[in-house]
């Protein structure tokens, strides 16, 4: 696949969990995802601009912290016109931003930026749901204990 995310080239921090099967480093997120992503996991102020061709529109924040989930560091926030941050994520020193194409050819400052943290973003009821449920459709699909049960013998009955 190609990419065309920020930080991909430089994006080869390993996950830091097994939990996920062939998910090793952010690239294999990005395929994951780009499967996942939808409509309904878009920020609600964007949905009517969402479209499969743009598929990373408003999925930033529930994608950073799912990525810090699976590979750590920290996340961050580029302040948007209108008070909203757009998150990314830095492990080990890398940065890498899985949901920058919405941005199409907008150069972004990803140089001191303020931390993010879940706690804030997920107050949001609506934002830990949509989280919820990227989180979910990613266990559902990649994760060994679905994967694990599908090819058990129990499960050929």
């Amino acid at each position: 696949m190609n990419y065309s995310f920020y930080g991909w080239e430089h994006a080869l921090v390993p996950a830091i969990t097994e939990e996920y099967e062939g998910i090793q480093t952010p690239q294999d997120l990005y395929d994951a995802l780009s499967s996942i992503w939808c409509e309904y996991t878009c920020a609600p102020r964007l949905r009517g601009d969402w479209t499969r061709e743009n598929r990373t529109l408003g999925q930033c924040s529930i994608t950073a912290f799912l990525v810090q989930d699976i590979f750590g560091g920290k996340v961050y926030g580029i302040l948007r016109p209108g008070g909203n941050y757009h998150c990314y994520n830095v492990v080990d020193g890398c940065v890498f931003d899985l949901t920058s194409e919405q941005f199409g050819d907008e150069v972004l400052n990803y140089e001191d930026n303020p931390e993010q943290f879940r706690e804030v973003h997920f107050a949001k009821e609506e934002k830990r749901q949509r989280y919820e449920y990227l989180k979910g459709e990613l266990k559902k699909r990649y994760g060994r204990e679905y994967i694990d049960k599908k090819h058990s013998p129990e499960s050929k009955k």
